[in-house]
């Protein structure tokens, strides 16, 4: 056990919840010259929700699993930011390359910078300054197991390789993606894979082996496009302005800024009620991962899963609510969610207790979907 990690991490998280990310110190964060606490610090702001689950990870793991989520930021900062296709590719292309494998571990040239005046506000501020410090979190890296950095270069590739499948599709179809097989090819890109790397990394930790049964393997795909739909139902105004629309009926809306005209708000609702439903219709796929992890009696790993599926639960509650539809009771407290995860680190039958009810909550509204008519069923996923 990393005892400083141990120690630190109650005041890590309650940084974590406190920290104001809408006003960060830039200026404190280019003087960091650790390069554990640039991870730890730049980790808080650049990570949200993801933060805390992080931290509620074993040492070991919880290294690794902030290496590869600002590795994978870095990726996204270069396909969010970098306006010229064939550079963004380019960019891309040369942050997986730089990796090269040698008997003792991995080395690396440095990444592609970015320029600072592509940030549209201060949370690009943030991650154009994550990029052009990347050779602190370098230097984190190259002290982990090749094990660990084996998992975590094979998560990079895969989510460049799908940065560059979203790029193109998104710049053929003028900005819109036009089926729900598109839509769960995003999702996967974005948030199946690292879900997929997870899994992989708490079981070379707790069975000592990368390797995911092929049902783990499509239920972390899975559980992964459950997740992203989060951050799509959340940001469907915000992505309009910036030119994307991941579904259909939005393809000619882009660039509106008008977003209380009464029609387009119509056709945002139902969008963002479709796309609830279709994440609700995944969420059984989070639960199986969860159940066939085959945790030990005690597990901070579990703890782990276990945060990330109430942050996400509470997320959709307040959905269902926003799209007009009845929600279904659940804490709003981040204290509680917390309290919640750490009993299910000491008690497996607590924990699938909280599978068990937030997986009935979702059947629920899904049924309820169906009674009313509503024809969703094309984005909907059998369980």
């Amino acid at each position: 056990m990393n005892i400083a990690f141990f120690l630190l991490r109650p005041h890590r998280l309650f940084q974590d919840f406190v920290l104001d990310r809408s006003d960060p110190d830039l200026a404190r964060l280019e003087k960091i010259r650790s390069p554990e606490s640039f991870v730890w610090k730049i980790l808080s702001h650049a990570a949200r929700t993801f933060s805390a689950c992080i931290l509620f990870l074993p040492s070991q793991l919880a290294v690794s699993a902030a290496i590869a989520y600002l590795y994978c930021r870095i990726l996204d900062t270069y396909e969010d930011l970098v306006p010229d296709p064939a550079r963004r590719e380019a960019m891309l292309a040369a942050f997986i390359q730089r990796f090269r494998l040698h008997p003792k571990g991995y080395s690396m040239d440095p990444a592609p910078p970015i320029d600072d005046g592509f940030a549209r506000n201060t949370t690009d501020r943030i991650y154009t300054l994550l990029v052009n410090r990347c050779r602190l979190i370098d230097a984190v890296f190259s002290k982990l197991k090749v094990p660990f950095q084996r998992i975590i270069v094979d998560l990079v590739r895969k989510m460049a390789g799908g940065m560059i499948w979203s790029s193109r599709i998104f710049e053929n179809q003028k900005g819109v993606l036009g089926t729900p097989d598109q839509l769960s090819r995003y999702c996967r890109n974005v948030l199946g894979n690292p879900t997929v790397f997870a899994a992989r990394l708490m079981n070379l930790f707790h069975h000592k082996s990368a390797h995911l049964p092929r049902r783990l393997y499509r239920d972390a795909l899975r559980a992964g496009e459950f997740i992203q739909l989060a951050n799509v139902t959340r940001d469907i105004e915000s992505d309009l302005k910036r030119k994307i629309a991941y579904h259909p009926l939005l393809q000619n809306d882009l660039v509106r800024r008008d977003i209380q005209d009464p029609g387009l708000s119509r056709r945002i609702d139902t969008v963002r009620e479709i796309l609830l439903v279709r994440a609700l219709s995944l969420a059984p796929a989070y639960i199986r991962m969860a159940e066939r992890m085959h945790f030990p009696r005690l597990s901070l790993c579990r703890g782990s899963m276990i945060l990330m599926l109430l942050f996400t639960e509470r997320y959709y509650r307040a959905c269902a609510h926003r799209v007009g539809r009845a929600p279904w009771s659940g804490p709003e407290s981040g204290v509680r969610l917390i309290l919640s995860s750490l009993l299910s680190v000491i008690s497996g039958r607590y924990a699938q207790r909280l599978l068990d009810t937030v997986g009935a909550h979702f059947a629920a509204f899904v049924r309820e979907t169906r009674r009313l008519g509503l024809s969703f069923d094309e984005w909907m996923i059998p369980s």
